[in-house]
């Protein structure tokens, strides 16, 4: 998700080929929602409304079952950690429920 418009978002798709939907988020609407606006930029600031890199994992049900955010751009979640975390939410009985997977390192 990213808080370019769709006119970018596009032509960047177009220029990586891309086959995957990229969303856009430029009113910061789902953002806030999943709270992982990065606060560090003021409004008015080019990166106003920016989210803190991460991984949503959402579920049959249109459900966040898992999220993943670091607040330092420069760290991603570990795939492995990812990888583990989705594994054992699709193994558990039952439906998944929602969980926050949020590290700061």
């Amino acid at each position: 998700m990213s808080y370019d418009p769709t006119k970018i978002l596009s032509a960047f798709a177009t220029s990586q080929e891309i086959r995957y939907p990229l969303l856009s988020d430029a009113t910061h609407t789902h953002v806030d929602a999943y709270g992982i606006r990065n606060d560090e930029y003021p409004l008015g600031s080019a990166a106003y409304g920016i989210p803190h890199p991460g991984i949503l994992f959402i579920d049959t049900a249109g459900l966040v079952a898992l999220k993943f955010a670091l607040p330092d751009y420069r760290k991603r979640p570990e795939l492995n950690d990812v990888y583990s975390a989705v594994a054992a939410l699709m193994s558990a009985p039952g439906e998944p429920a929602a969980s926050d997977a949020t590290t700061n390192q």
